[in-house]
């Protein structure tokens, strides 16, 4: 298939034009690429302001009551590990406006990491997971077992005021991590799920990486009672070359999960499998030649379109050189194929995530202009 893209010049903090990625029926190409409405950028969290000289890490959800919350990790630099806090702005008018930031969860000098939040339909109830670094350690020093000061430990908090105000966090590492051989692991970063379909209906799934570093495994932190407890699923086999980790999962329509992952050390593409029982055990890992990636975290939704019924949405940078060329993608067959993609930002673009919005649209909450900031974009479907 033939991949066409067309691009109108980028005017810094002000509507950007973009042209759309077409891909064709039966391998030839259609008609020259036709052009998109402008989208508007704005930009949610901005290096040195706010008290945070970084800010990474986005996560985006719509709460039940049409709430936008956009999290990241405030940093004392670029570091992954820099005295981390996690923080939040809300919003509610669709991503025009953005509230004042607010400080969600903090630990003096220890780092949080890896926000990934998801919302409990029957309740309208917001969880959010992180993990917790001691000061002077990182993934490469973490230790196995459940306790001890090199632990890399995991916290779960709750809102239920639609992100205004949150619950202490409370220390769930014993019910997701392994207890032996296994020494960091990682929420996300970006969403969780609650599946709709099946005889799995109503479970919650957060996608979770576990080291040792530079020989990681991907699998779900399972809760089928709302959240109030969890337990962890089966490690995605791994083949070829490379290693999974930094995970975003999403339900296809007859209620199997597709899981999405970074490919690190291996070759540059996308890795994915599929759960036939709720996310407790999954097929081997595969890559995916047509999703390219320059080794990156990636976004990974599942949205209603209307007449086309269910599609998946992929967003990452979209280039096996570098942290660019922002790009999303559609699959109409459960993710087999990705035969519809438009530019979301050409320039320097690393972490996202997506967000299903009334009306037919999508949100993009992404890291751009090498992690000077996080902004959001608001688009129509394809």
């Amino acid at each position: 298939m033939t991949l066409l893209l067309s691009s109108l010049p980028l005017r810094r903090f002000s509507r950007l034009g973009f042209g759309i990625l077409l891909l064709l029926h039966s391998g030839r190409s259609s008609a020259a690429p036709a052009a998109e409405p402008a989208l508007d950028i704005r930009d949610v969290f901005v290096g040195g302001t706010e008290g945070y000289p970084a800010y990474r890490i986005p996560a985006i959800l719509a709460t039940s009551r049409g709430t936008l919350l956009a999290f990241a990790e405030g940093r004392a630099t670029l570091r992954d590990h820099a005295e981390n806090d996690l923080v939040l702005k809300r919003s509610f008018d669709r991503g025009d406006t953005w509230t004042p930031l607010m400080v969600v969860a903090e630990d003096g000098t220890n780092a949080l990491n890896n926000p990934t939040a998801v919302v409990v339909r029957e309740t309208g109830r917001i969880l959010l997971m992180h993990q917790r670094y001691a000061k002077g350690f990182d993934e490469r020093k973490a230790e196995p077992g459940l306790d001890g000061p090199r632990i890399c430990r995991t916290f779960l908090s709750s809102s239920d005021d639609d992100g205004a105000t949150w619950s202490t966090p409370r220390d769930i590492t014993a019910a997701v991590k392994r207890p032996a051989v296994v020494t960091s692991t990682a929420t996300g970063p970006g969403i969780g799920i609650q599946l709709r379909h099946g005889p799995h209906a109503g479970r919650l799934l957060m996608p979770f990486n576990q080291g040792p570093y530079g020989a990681w495994k991907v699998y779900a932190a399972i809760s089928d009672d709302r959240g109030e407890s969890w337990r962890v699923g089966q490690t995605a086999e791994d083949t070829g070359h490379g290693f999974a980790n930094e995970v975003q999962m999403a339900e296809l329509p007859d209620g199997s999960v597709l899981l999405n992952a970074r490919n690190q050390a291996g070759a540059k593409t996308r890795k994915s499998a599929l759960s036939k029982d709720g996310g407790e055990t999954w097929s081997r890992l595969k890559e995916e030649p047509a999703l390219i990636d320059p080794q990156c975290q990636g976004s990974l939704l599942a949205v209603s379109s209307g007449s086309l019924g269910e599609v998946l949405l992929f967003c990452n940078a979209a280039s096996t050189t570098a942290r660019s060329n922002g790009t999303v993608r559609v699959s109409r067959d459960q993710g087999k194929t990705w035969p519809l993609a438009r530019s979301v930002y050409p320039g320097s673009f690393a972490y996202s995530c997506l967000v299903s919005l009334p009306e037919g649209a999508v949100g993009c909450l992404f890291e751009r202009d090498q992690y000077a900031r996080i902004s959001f974009v608001r688009f129509p479907l394809p």
